[in-house]
């Protein structure tokens, strides 16, 4: 198959981005970025963690997408006395059979809000781990597999700290994005007031993909070419975010840990998946760049002296980009 045979393929099967983007544009006002980063997220089978202040449409945007797909939706929010067993099941015992049987948990959905998760304690962040990473849940002695597709869309407050618990570096390194949600523009504010100051009800998405489309999507994503000299870049990278002082004397001593071949996995996974809903059939080193600042920030561990500069990750991926040789 030639390129622009290839291409043609890609259009053809990615046809139903156009479609989500657009039954997601009837709930959500603006926020072009969070909602693009949730596609690829369902592209790639990766979690996303959402960030921002209240009220910004986090937890309205992933409800939206879940209404875009034939798939089981499940939020889940997270409280300080929220126990293991609540997320994932546990084994109740029947009296008729004398034997006990397992009771499936919320987490056993397509889509998972887990709203606000930082304010449950680490034993509930940490039941995530298995289902985030195996896809799967132990109940008893015997392991349960999760639904296909199965995500974990995160939401977290940056500002109110008091009552949280913050999730620990093991567990943001199995989101694949970490997206700062922002507010929106004038106009955008301005059609979100007239859309949502009625006390009528609000619109909602209608299902326009199903997981056999998305599936046939990931087998033609996966055969997306990546040059071996974009593969260097996106190790150079990654790997410059582990010494930074070697690429920019001003960050030495400002990153206690950089990021771990996860991030090269994810970087490489992301770029293709993007360069899918761009309609090509490889990656390009803009593809990585734009991909760079969601995939690193919450893998970038900065010092105590780079807090007190003002200094956060976001600095040091910007400085990496400006200073690492792009092919």
């Amino acid at each position: 198959m030639n390129t622009q045979e290839f291409n043609e393929q890609i259009a053809q099967k990615s046809a139903w981005v156009s479609a989500v983007k657009r039954e997601m544009g009837k709930v959500v006002i603006g926020q072009q970025d969070l909602i693009n980063r949730l596609i690829l997220s369902l592209l790639c089978k990766g979690h996303v963690l959402l960030e921002g202040v209240p009220g910004l449409a986090k937890t309205l945007s992933v409800k939206a997408l879940a209404g875009t797909m034939q798939a089981a939706f499940s939020r889940i929010q997270f409280t300080p006395d929220l126990l293991p067993a609540d997320l994932l099941g546990t084994m109740i015992y029947n009296p008729d059979e004398r034997k006990f049987a397992p009771k499936k948990g919320p987490v056993f959905a397509n889509l998972i809000l887990a709203d606000e998760i930082n304010r449950a304690p680490a034993k509930v962040q940490s039941a995530l781990l298995e289902a985030m990473q195996e896809r799967q849940v132990t109940l008893g002695e015997t392991s349960y597999a999760l639904p296909n597709p199965f995500l974990v869309l995160a939401t977290q407050n940056p500002i109110e700290q008091e009552g949280t618990y913050q999730l620990p570096e093991a567990q943001l390194d199995r989101f694949l994005f970490k997206v700062m949600v922002d507010y929106p523009s004038r106009d955008e504010e301005l059609k979100v007031l007239e859309m949502m100051s009625s006390t009528e009800a609000a619109p909602t998405t209608t299902p326009v993909v199903s997981t056999e489309e998305l599936e046939e999507s990931r087998t033609l994503m996966n055969a997306i070419f990546i040059d071996p000299a974009v593969q260097r870049y996106i190790v150079d990278l990654v790997r410059a975010t582990r010494t930074p002082e070697k690429v920019d004397r001003k960050l030495e001593g400002m990153v206690r840990a950089g990021a771990s071949p996860r991030a090269s996995i994810n970087m490489a996974l992301a770029a293709k998946a993007l360069a899918f809903t761009r309609g090509r059939g490889y990656v390009t080193p803009q593809d990585v760049k734009d991909l760079a600042h969601d995939i690193l920030r919450h893998r970038i561990l900065v010092s105590y002296e780079a807090e007190a500069a003002n200094i956060t990750s976001d600095n040091v991926i910007d400085s990496l980009l400006s200073k690492v040789p792009v092919p």
